[in-house]
């Protein structure tokens, strides 16, 4: 009611998590914290209570708006000067909302004060009646049996004798939890917003992908690969413990301006072409490449690669090539110059003669937008639930927004990846408006202080409530000069980094499992790129990088620190060449301390710093390491333990923290 805005006089300030001043949702996964802070305060002495409120926001029925269930109501708990918090887990995929209420504990306060003047030794028979109008006040607002507790301690507190019992009466855990159901909330003041938290399936947090080009899949060498190949693909994958395959585009692929090997821009005869210039008579997004196989074969593909638990990811990409039916259908959907040519992609000195931008900022933008979902909604039907979306930072904020908003509104399993490889604020805000998972400057990093840096940013910034980071060592586009020419050793690290520093990571190969690293002269990129031209490979090769990745992903699988990207605590080292970091779970049950040999040429050892207080440890107590990839056991003590690694052998250690029995 307006006239009671006058009498509230709790504050309620700085509300974390906050994204843009409530504009945009935080994000969690189903059964993740949410940990939510305020400064919460009131003018003068009188004592302060405060609550968290969450609710589900239900799905609505057909043609109708959401509806919002009931509130939870959760105390906060206070901190110190004036910090109150609490939390809540959300057990269910969809949208919550969460806001804060605070009150004056009139009780509470009389309490202090009763308390206060009772040690002082001075006449207390007022402040009991004082007490008593308080709960006679509250005798309405309770169940039938406090209310007979509330009448016992107000004829104690009126009866004006044995002080000292009235008064611990006054005080008992009983009272006030009776006067904190029983207390008038008139004045309570609700915080200003009601905040949403995204929740979406686990797989949101944890994954392992796997890339590869369906068109090498084939066991005979110079052929085609096909879907049916992939499925004899699959097994393998499976066994190094993939669980998401991504696919890049699997259209019909474009003719005129086809590039040739190594991005030549004239393609020689057989040249298969890029993937992603998509379209061409067969047909566009909603089609599949013939030499592929039939959608018959990608649907069983999808089914084969369900039954060994394995998600089939699909690349989205909106661009076309010259032959695709957009073009002819809707040429108002593209750029044209005044010469009469159709505007190709460019990122200068780079061109890329087969592949069109589609225009967004056409007169006829309404239907391109629901001709582009339609395509999420085709691929959908036939079993996808993983999109990587290939540079989604050159298309408008607000499509995105809608376009991921509208999908996950009937499918809110569905998973969106943003391959973004470009300025942080710009993936912050793809991040913001809806993308699940992004790609990230993970496959720069090489130095001791650069990871510390970057996970900083990632785990303990506001970044941590909405950006959920996927670390790739390797891609298409994409060889770096920490693989480049390096050995074995080299893989492994950077696939151990990727997998135990984020929850979500992924490999393009099988170059990678395979080493090879061979770049294209004075580029980042990988020579004869597979971008360009079918590659053979023998999927059942065993190399030492394939081994260890299957024993990584293993445990990643079996150790749920593994499993969450943002409780991470980098520990102290004195050599800087050696990279060792603590994981755990949100509860903390799960402990793991990793280390990385970051040379991949020569041992590296050192004397590493244990933080106890972070893995919830005793200090004086000795526990046992384990090392899950090479199943030794070494028992540490003290604050600081020896860790020396030998790159030829094994450049990391994934320690499990056990009890010494």
């Amino acid at each position: 009611m307006k006239e009671l805005e006058g009498q509230k006089r709790v504050t309620i300030e700085n509300v974390t998590p906050l994204i843009d001043g409530g504009k945009y949702p935080i994000k969690r996964t189903v059964g993740e914290r949410v940990v939510v802070n305020a400064d919460i305060f009131v003018d003068g002495h009188d004592k302060v209570e405060a609550a968290l409120l969450y609710r589900k926001v239900k799905k609505p029925a057909k043609g109708k708006s959401a509806k919002a269930g009931k509130w939870t109501e959760v105390p906060m708990t206070f901190m110190t000067n004036d910090h109150w918090r609490a939390t809540f887990t959300p057990e269910e995929e969809g949208f919550y909302e969460y806001t804060i209420k605070g009150w004056i504990d009139y009780y509470g306060t009389w309490q202090d004060g009763l308390k206060k003047k009772f040690d002082a030794k001075q006449d207390i028979k007022t402040e009991l009646l004082i007490g008593a109008e308080l709960m006679e006040d509250g005798m309405a607002r309770v169940s039938a049996p406090q209310r007979k507790k509330l009448e016992k301690w107000v004829k104690l507190f009126r009866n004006g004798t044995e002080d000292a019992d009235a008064v611990e009466e006054a005080l008992s855990d009983d009272a006030t939890q009776a006067m904190f159901v029983a207390q008038e909330h008139s004045f309570t003041r609700t915080y200003h917003r009601i905040l949403q938290v995204n929740v979406e399936r686990k797989k949101a947090l944890f994954s392992t992908w796997y890339e590869f080009f369906p068109r090498s899949a084939s066991p005979v060498k110079g052929k085609h690969g096909t879907f049916k190949d992939c499925e004899q693909v699959l097994p393998e994958i499976a066994k190094m413990g993939f669980d998401v395959i991504y696919l890049p585009p699997i259209h019909p692929i474009g003719r005129k301006h086809r590039k040739g090997k190594n991005n030549a821009v004239t393609a020689s005869e057989g040249d298969p072409g890029s993937p992603w210039a998509i379209g061409a008579e067969e047909g566009g997004h909603k089609s599949i490449n013939p030499e592929l196989g039939t959608m018959d074969d990608f649907t069983a593909l999808v089914k084969k690669a369900n039954e060994l638990n394995i998600e089939i990811a699909l690349d989205f990409a909106i661009q076309c090539s010259p032959d695709h039916p957009y073009v002819s259908k809707h040429p108002d959907w593209f750029k044209w110059r005044p010469d009469g040519t159709i505007q190709y992609a460019e990122n200068p000195p780079k061109k890329y003669q087969d592949v069109l931008p589609v225009n967004f900022e056409t007169h006829d933008w309404e239907n391109l937008w629901k001709e582009l979902k339609s395509i999420i909604d085709f691929w959908i039907s036939k079993g996808v639930k993983i999109f990587r979306v290939d540079n989604p930072h050159t298309k408008p904020f607000t499509f995105w927004e809608w376009l991921i908003r509208e999908v996950r509104s009937k499918h809110p399993e569905t998973i969106f990846l943003a391959e973004a490889f470009t300025r942080p604020r710009i993936m912050e805000q793809l991040a913001k408006i809806g993308f699940t998972q992004s790609y990230t400057y993970f496959t720069w990093r090489n130095t001791s202080e650069e990871f510390r840096e970057y996970l900083h940013e990632l785990t303990r910034t506001e970044v941590r409530e909405y950006f959920r980071p996927n670390f790739w060592p390797n891609t298409p586009d994409i060889l770096p000069i920490s693989l480049e020419h390096k050995p074995e050793s080299a893989f492994i690290a950077r696939y151990a980094l990727a997998a135990t520093l984020s929850s979500n990571c992924g490999i393009y190969g099988p170059l990678f499992e395979f080493g090879l690293n061979e770049p294209y002269p004075g580029k980042e990129e990988y020579v004869d790129s597979e971008k360009y031209e079918i590659k053979h490979w023998d999927w059942k090769k065993t190399t030492k990088i394939k081994e260890a990745i299957s024993k990584i992903n293993k445990v990643r699988k079996e150790n749920a620190a593994l499993q969450t990207t943002w409780h991470v605590a980098f520990c102290e080292v004195d050599n800087q060449q050696l990279l060792c970091y603590a994981k755990t779970d949100q509860e903390k049950q799960s402990k793991m301390i990793v280390a990385v040999n970051l040379d991949p040429e020569y041992v590296q050892s050192g004397w590493v710093k244990v933080p106890f207080e972070y893995l919830d440890l005793p200090v004086d107590e000795s526990f046992v390491v384990h090392d899950l990839l090479t199943g030794n056991k070494y028992t540490w003590q003290n604050e600081w333990n020896y860790v020396e690694l030998h790159p030829q052998a094994l450049p990391v250690h994934i320690f499990k923290i056990e009890p010494n029995l």
